[in-house]
């Protein structure tokens, strides 16, 4: 018995941890939004700009990895298209945190 996993079976197991992760993120996303909207710091940082940028690339992170995992992962480029998404929602969010934490 071979005890590594194939590719194939690889990228069936990826979308729904992306999935978890990126609905997540999403909501912090959210959060972050809300909260600089509601303290009126908006207008003093990019963060929230940034964290919009975040969320956009989440929720497209969000949208393949669904549809990934509802085609049984027949289609790699939607398992390929989240993580690439999901890896640039997860940089902008942390640069949001940065710019939040720099400029307030």
């Amino acid at each position: 018995m071979e005890a590594s996993l194939s590719t194939d079976a690889l990228a069936l197991h990826r979308p729904p941890h992306i999935l978890n992760a990126s609905t997540n993120l999403l909501a912090i996303c959210f959060v972050i939004i809300g909260g600089l909207k509601i303290s009126n710091l908006n207008s003093r940082t990019f963060a929230d700009e940034t964290a919009w940028i975040s969320a956009v690339l989440l929720f497209c992170a969000t949208l393949s990895s669904y549809l990934a995992i509802r085609n049984e992962g027949t289609r790699e480029y939607q398992a390929t298209f989240a993580d690439w998404t999901f890896i640039s929602g997860l940089v902008f969010l942390a640069a949001a945190l940065v710019i939040a934490a720099v400029q307030l």
